[in-house]
């Protein structure tokens, strides 16, 4: 439960959820159910009232600090029938940050050492509003204070151990792997038959994000050994079905993923950007240690750019257009020798709203990779709107970009196009 009424506006994002339900689950405690909750004493009170009818567990971040707005622990103490008193040990925490930081302590301040009488008091270590954990009626409410940071290490140093040891779970085993390039609904088409003989024990989620799909799969305790090891074992025959579209066996993003690529290869990139505006370099250089093998790139918005920077044939741009196959290979090729690096990528496309031609209608992107052994070109009609098609086209790219370094070294020139597809149907592309 998240306490805040900044967090139904919608100006805060709830990321303790998040995390508290990632950390439950690997010690295989199930979670029920996420609410947040109004700065309100009586929606406190009911959503408590709610909770406690369906969980032997309710945890609560929210509401600790030291502002008239922050009620949890007054509506706490009321709520379990008591009043609030002062915790020496929490007193004396607060005057040590002050002194550290040499700065005066307020009122407001010294009362973050009040709390309920027959709460157990969990150290923050690191901010001033301590944890509070109650049992009450086959039922334990632990509450916690909403900064990010502090949940955490709360979560970390008290809650999560003595879960553990009061419920002697035995852990759930999550192995993670990393797809691009393909569509839910194909991926699991693919591994149907591998994922229908899967131990009763081990289920596989299809977790979909931008453009790419996680497969989680979760395995409970059997009472047989080596759970783990198990699984690992179930990897090999998936990636005999989908190993092009593996790109990683482990939580991490696509980008992180072309950064180990090259780096294993020893190859440097840049980036020649019409549509997407810089967000396949934002993405690269987004991943630490990027500075070894991202060297630049070259938003070549006008037509001018791309003929005057890129080398892009003013014939090119009169016969095919701005966003083409044509087009892109030759912005792709031109980074290439711009930058001085050994693979480049391209984007050009029509993001709209506005730009549709008698023969190029909104959401076409085109898309390039130029290693100097060969230049590979697509082409897709993106119809999701102009924010949406830009993150496509981006996406899509870094998806080519990652399945051609993950290949062999090709000898020869090469110029390959696909046929042009659309995400309304269902052809399988990247980004579907």
């Amino acid at each position: 439960m998240t306490i805040g009424d900044e967090l139904l506006y919608g100006q805060v994002i709830d990321t303790n959820s998040a995390f508290m339900g990632q950390e439950l689950g690997k010690i295989g405690l199930r979670v029920r159910q996420i609410s947040s909750v109004s700065d309100r004493a009586d929606e406190i009170v009911a959503a408590l009232d709610q909770a406690r009818q369906r969980a032997q567990v309710v945890l609560i971040t929210g509401g600790l600090g030291p502002t008239k707005d922050d009620l949890t622990k007054h509506v706490l103490a009321r709520y379990f029938g008591t009043e609030l008193v002062l915790h020496e040990p929490t007193l004396r925490h607060v005057e040590e940050i002050f002194q550290r930081f040499n700065r005066p302590m307020l009122d407001v301040n010294r009362q973050q050492a009040l709390v309920p009488a027959n709460c157990e008091v969990l150290h923050n270590a690191v901010g001033t509003a301590p944890g509070m954990w109650f049992s009450d009626q086959g039922t334990i409410f632990v509450s916690m204070p909403g900064v990010p940071f502090e949940m955490k290490r709360l979560m970390t140093d008290h809650v999560l151990p003595r879960l553990q040891a009061l419920f002697h779970i035995a852990p759930i085993e999550h192995l993670v792997v990393m797809t691009a390039g393909l569509g839910e609904s194909f991926l699991a088409q693919k591994i149907e038959d591998w994922e229908d003989a899967l131990p009763a024990n081990i289920k596989l989620a299809y977790l979909p994000s931008f453009g790419a799909v996680r497969l989680r799969l979760t395995g409970s305790d059997d009472g047989q050994p080596n759970l783990r090891g198990r699984m690992l074992a179930l990897l090999p025959v998936l990636r005999e079905r989908i190993g092009e579209y593996i790109f990683a066996e482990e939580e991490t993003t696509l980008e992180a993923a072309i950064g180990r690529l090259l780096l294993a290869r020893n190859l440097t990139i840049g980036t020649a950007e019409s549509c997407t505006g810089g967000l396949v370099a934002h993405r690269l250089t987004s991943v630490a240690g990027s500075s070894a093998y991202f060297r630049g790139s070259i938003v070549a918005y006008h037509n001018d750019i791309k003929q005057e920077e890129l080398g892009v044939q003013a014939a090119t741009l009169a016969q095919f257009g701005a966003v083409s196959e044509a087009t892109v290979r030759e912005m792709a090729e031109g980074a290439r020798r711009r930058l001085g690096v050994d693979v480049a990528v391209a984007t050009s496309g029509i993001a709209g709203p506005t730009g549709a031609t008698d023969t190029k209608q909104v959401g076409t992107v085109c898309l390039a990779y130029a290693d100097g052994t060969q230049t590979i070109s697509r082409e897709y009609v993106l119809d999701r709107g102009r924010a949406l098609n830009v993150e496509y086209a981006a996406q899509s790219v870094l998806t080519l970009l990652r399945q051609q370094l993950a290949q062999e070294n090709k000898s020869g020139v090469v110029i390959a196009s696909e046929a042009k597809q659309s995400v309304l149907f269902s052809a399988p592309n990247p980004i579907m």
